[in-house]
């Protein structure tokens, strides 16, 4: 089963065509990798982002 609950992000590295995103809620949360094509373009390291029914939008 999908999760759809929102959840929020923190951009920590951007490598290539992949960022290292890290939950905002959960500190001790384990780093997820997403590729870049499913984020929004303007993305940075420290940006926060909003994933929510399978689409990331940008907090910031």
């Amino acid at each position: 089963m999908i999760d759809m609950t929102p959840t929020k992000y923190l951009v920590l590295k951007i490598d290539g065509d992949y960022a290292i995103l890290r939950r905002l809620e959960d500190e001790q949360a384990e780093p997820i990798s997403v590729a870049r094509a499913l984020l929004p373009e303007a993305i940075r390291e420290g940006s926060r982002l909003l994933r929510e029914f399978l689409e990331y939008t940008l907090l910031d």
